[in-house]
């Protein structure tokens, strides 16, 4: 028997917009649901089984971000923001209300589809408890404590494993610095990038092929870190229509 399709909630006061997204998720075998308010979205998100949200920050009545918390104080359903707002401030101010992920106009369909099923699968593991995760080559078993690189067990200190946890538990997904900050060395580092530079670099000599040129752990610049796996070629761009505010 087959699995039921996911259910997303496309949130976006242009209907042209709206109409791109239904089109590209509906021929990926989603089944959509549209709002073009935030009080609309809000509403939607209370009455009826959502899998995962897509919020623009330009609503008419409120910004997405207040849709972003509203929806957050309730539900751990995923949320992508989507936004031609790029500032570092922003997109961390985002992460630490509550969003998933964030994409920034102009996208690629088949972008934003990577990061939908990345969210989908983060919620999944959440949901089963399911013990290991696995980027490309990289296999750690949070059960286990264990971290396989290509087979082969690799030795890492406390702080390198915890860091690497932390990453994985969020895989697919950018992590602030001051959550890995937070998590990994305490509340009173939360401003101490300088760890998570010395950190990440020494985890990068162990698990990249080249940590001159980081495949796996990427830098999201000024936000954070982002455990992913960029080997293997994607589809080619698809771009969403323009739009003025958003």
């Amino acid at each position: 028997m087959s699995e039921p399709a996911p259910i997303v909630l496309v949130v976006d006061d242009e209907i042209q917009i709206r109409r791109f997204l239904r089109t590209g998720f509906e021929l990926n075998g989603f089944v959509v649901h549209e709002a073009g308010t935030g009080t609309e979205a809000i509403r939607a998100a209370t009455l009826r089984p959502i899998d995962i949200v897509i919020v623009d920050l330009g609503l008419p009545d409120m910004d997405g971000s207040e849709v972003v918390e509203r929806i957050r104080s309730w539900s751990t359903v995923p949320i992508i923001v989507l936004s031609v707002r790029s500032s570092e401030a922003q997109k961390v101010r985002l992460l630490e209300i509550g969003a998933d992920d964030y994409v920034v106009k102009p996208f690629g369909i088949a972008e934003l589809l990577a990061r939908v099923r990345v969210a989908l699968r983060r919620q999944s593991r959440a949901a089963s408890g399911e013990p290991a995760v696995t980027v490309g080559p990289l296999t750690i078993d949070l059960a286990a404590r264990a971290v396989m690189l290509n087979g082969a067990r690799l030795a890492l200190t406390p702080k390198e494993y915890r860091l690497l946890q932390v990453l994985a538990q969020h895989a697919g997904n950018v992590v602030t610095h001051q959550h890995l900050l937070k998590e990994v060395w305490g509340s009173i580092h939360m401003q101490d990038t300088h760890y998570l530079r010395i950190f990440v670099r020494k985890l990068r000599q162990k698990i990249e092929p080249n940590a001159d040129s980081p495949k796996i752990l990427a830098t999201e610049l000024g936000v954070g870190y982002r455990l992913t796996y960029s080997g293997a070629e994607g589809e080619g761009p698809v771009m969403a229509p323009a739009k003025g505010e958003g």
